[in-house]
């Protein structure tokens, strides 16, 4: 079998995973122990990224006519890439974390929804909350004014309710007052 054979599922196997992709981020791993490794493939696992190490030739190949193709100039050493179809900060954001205890561990760059980042753009990128942070906190400032003006008529309810508040309208002119005194004028 000629290795052209052998390398074109590889190849396949690259452009099928960055089809879909919203983000992919190349990494340094070199230096990293197998526990740190074993680590970092489990939390981009959890987070629903795909992590893998590739020949930088196959990589180059696969990302040709895509989006991708752009990272063509990272691809030197020894590369491994985080893809993920669902999250676009996933990856930056979980392997700039890492990179902080692991000091092996390097961003070489990456495409996030079609813009390419260098290593300092991918750390910008990484101090992006996910999509569900985001939500939580529109949904929290959504819900801080309703909150407050529910806690507003609570208060108005123990202190007597309506009562408290028709007091100083039982004080003014009664309006059959008012329309006798404009017709008498």
């Amino acid at each position: 079998m000629a290795k052209v054979e052998l390398k074109q599922p590889i190849v396949a196997e690259i452009s099928e995973a960055i089809k879909d992709a919203q983000s992919v981020v190349l990494v340094d791993y070199r230096g990293l122990t197998v526990e740190q490794d074993t680590n970092l493939r489990k939390q981009l696992r959890e987070a629903g990224v795909t992590y893998k190490v590739y020949k930088n030739t196959m990589m180059n190949f696969a990302f040709k006519g895509t989006d991708f193709e752009q990272l063509a100039p990272y691809l030197e050493g020894p590369s491994a890439v985080a893809i993920s179809t669902t999250d676009a900060t996933a990856p930056a954001r979980i392997l700039a974390k890492f990179a902080k205890d692991a000091k092996a561990l390097e961003i070489k760059a990456g495409v996030v929804e079609g813009t390419v980042y260098d290593a300092t753009g991918m750390q910008a990128i990484a101090a992006i909350p996910s999509r569900d942070e985001l939500i939580s906190k529109l949904l929290g400032s959504l819900q801080s004014p309703i909150t407050n003006f529910a806690r507003v008529m609570n208060q108005l309810a123990e202190k007597g309710g309506a009562s408290a508040c028709e007091a100083p309208v039982a004080e003014a002119a009664p309006a059959e007052e008012v329309a006798t005194e404009a017709a008498a004028e």
